[in-house]
């Protein structure tokens, strides 16, 4: 067995393989770019900040436990701007065809949810809210059997499709502030108010974010066909 298929078996036990494919097909394609210097200086005055590298012997320190040089620092500085500067010379004009194909999953939503595996328990709720008699948020912390309990039932804002699809059309077509009848998703009882639907607009921080959606896209794409190559050659191992 050849030392490289030894190195690609050892990178693939490890799931270290296409990470590593992924970050080397980034860096072909991006390292070319230019940022303006003032966002590099802007982009390297706060990644010193956050990390608390505030003297030459914090960086020293810094460097030696990341395994990294001076070049590596900067590198790591630059890699945003240098694929922020990529996506916007060689995807942006795909962003807004791209945007319409998404939109639906783009839009954003606020919701109160409460949730339970007891119908009669999840009507009783209801009636209480309805009538005014308890507030939603109070309910939740109480009653709710999932995650939402931690945070008055309150979900959001996230996009429409994080949500299961059932309750995902639910509030598609519910009207905000408005307290629906309890919904039946698998074995839970759902109590549910749409608080605030927010639809996507396309502009341009949607713009840059579609165009590295786009990028990554092509980087996944490209490192299965790495992957692929490397099989047929036999130099990469192949799954049992």
């Amino acid at each position: 067995m050849s030392t490289e298929h030894v190195l690609l078996t050892e990178l693939q036990r490890y799931n270290l393989l296409i990470p590593l494919l992924k970050s080397r097909i980034t860096e072909e394609a991006v390292g070319n770019e230019q940022p303006p210097s003032e966002d590099l200086e802007k982009a390297r005055a706060q990644f010193f900040q956050q990390n608390k590298l505030n003297d030459p012997e914090a960086v020293q320190g810094f460097l030696k436990q990341q395994g990294w040089s001076e070049e590596d620092l900067d590198w790591q500085i630059a890699l945003p701007l240098r694929t922020k500067a990529h996506c916007r010379n060689h995807y942006r004009h795909k962003a807004e065809a791209h945007f319409l194909n998404r939109k639906n999953q783009l839009d954003r939503v606020v919701y109160s949810l409460l949730r339970t595996k007891d119908l009669f328990l999840a009507r009783e709720l209801y009636l209480r809210i309805d009538g005014g008699e308890a507030d939603f948020g109070d309910l939740a912390s109480q009653f709710a059997e999932g995650p939402e309990r931690n945070t008055k039932g309150v979900i959001g804002p996230v996009p429409m499709t994080q949500a299961h699809p059932t309750l995902a059309e639910t509030l598609r077509t519910a009207k905000p502030g408005v307290l629906m009848h309890p919904i039946r998703i698998g074995e839970w009882w759902l109590v549910i108010r749409l608080e605030s639907y927010t639809p996507a607009t396309f502009n341009d921080d949607m713009a840059d974010h579609l165009s590295l959606e786009l990028f990554n896209q092509w980087v996944n794409e490209e490192s299965a066909r790495r992957i692929k190559t490397l099989k047929d050659l036999g130099v990469a191992p192949t799954a049992e």
